[in-house]
């Protein structure tokens, strides 16, 4: 066994990404602080392929120095959006008809495993402030929350360790 070479991989480029078929889902960042946080969504909605990130409130946004950083590039294949509140752009997407569903430790939540995404129907997975979490007017608006299972000490996992083990899920779901 070896390693791959990037070359064998077959990824595609950045223009072939931008007109790819996406999995129905977008990711929305609530007052996300960490530039290295919001960088690693970059990549993660990249290798998911999102239809989009939606970045919303105080959560910075490209070109910055510190999100290419984490990004490796993703910032320029991904389409993002920048929303004043996080709210507003759930009501926009619920217009849209998306499903909304927060990423939360809250009464009722579903847990991850438990998760069953509906077909043909898009979602918008809502992520929130590392230390906040996701705004309780933004869960009170929500189709659901899902929340992921951990047994140690800590009560989360960092906001892009979620968003890879939340998506994952979603996207294999869809894969059958």
């Amino acid at each position: 066994m070896r390693k791959l070479l990037i070359e064998e991989m077959n990824r595609l480029s950045v223009e072939e990404f931008k007109e790819s078929d996406k999995f129905p889902f977008v990711i929305v960042l609530d007052n996300i602080r960490s530039l290295n946080n919001v960088g690693s969504f970059f990549r993660t909605a990249d290798a998911f392929r999102a239809r989009k990130l939606i970045l919303c409130g105080y959560t910075q946004h490209p070109p910055h120095r510190e999100i290419t950083r984490s990004a490796l590039g993703a910032e320029n294949s991904v389409i993002w959006e920048k929303e004043e509140t996080t709210l507003g752009a759930v009501r926009k997407l619920q217009e849209e008809g998306y499903r909304i569903i927060s990423v939360e430790q809250a009464e009722g939540s579903t847990l991850l495993q438990d998760f069953a995404p509906e077909s043909n129907v898009p979602y918008a997975f809502v992520f929130g402030n590392e230390v906040e979490g996701v705004a309780d007017d933004v869960i009170a608006v929500s189709d659901a929350c899902v929340e992921i299972p951990q047994f140690g000490t800590k009560h989360s996992f960092n906001v892009s360790v979620s968003a890879g083990i939340v998506l994952w899920e979603f996207v294999s779901k869809n894969l059958t």
